[in-house]
């Protein structure tokens, strides 16, 4: 990954829910779901981001054939690695594959779905927040002017 990620958050969907539930079931896996039941991503902009080594051992699951979203896990040791939104413009990376300092939490979306309690130390949002889609645009725009 090249640059600064364009969000930190944890995403509580029942389809990150439901995706990587089966990725963590799996044996020895990295689990991508934390103990509230979220999926912590950090977003990176598809731009800046590449695979250097070892894309012959991803693999990627989607929840249906006809999902937007596929789930890409490294299958030697079977670690979630990123949900791609094939049609957006950035991958949400799996935030507990990164080591060494990382950006905080900056806000839980789509709780609606969630079947825990969640801490309070991060704003909370049922949907997706216009914050959250303002930083998504801005990265869109600045990926259309070369930035």
């Amino acid at each position: 990954m090249r640059g600064a990620p364009i969000l930190s958050v944890v995403c509580h969907c029942d389809d990150c829910q439901a995706g990587w539930r089966g990725t963590d079931a799996r044996p020895s896996a990295h689990p991508a779901l934390v103990a509230d039941g979220g999926a912590p991503y950090l977003l990176f902009r598809k731009d800046r981001v590449e695979h250097k080594a070892g894309v012959e051992r991803l693999e990627a699951h989607r929840i249906k054939s006809t999902s937007p979203t596929k789930r890409v896990v490294a299958a030697c040791c079977n670690s979630a690695m990123y949900l791609d939104f094939e049609k957006g413009h950035w991958l949400s990376m799996c935030r507990n594959r990164f080591d060494g300092e990382v950006p905080p939490t900056q806000m839980r979306i789509q709780t609606q779905f969630s079947r825990n309690a969640l801490a309070g130390d991060v704003p909370s949002y049922r949907a997706y927040p216009p914050q959250f889609l303002a930083r998504l645009l801005r990265a869109r725009i600045a990926m259309l002017f070369g930035r």
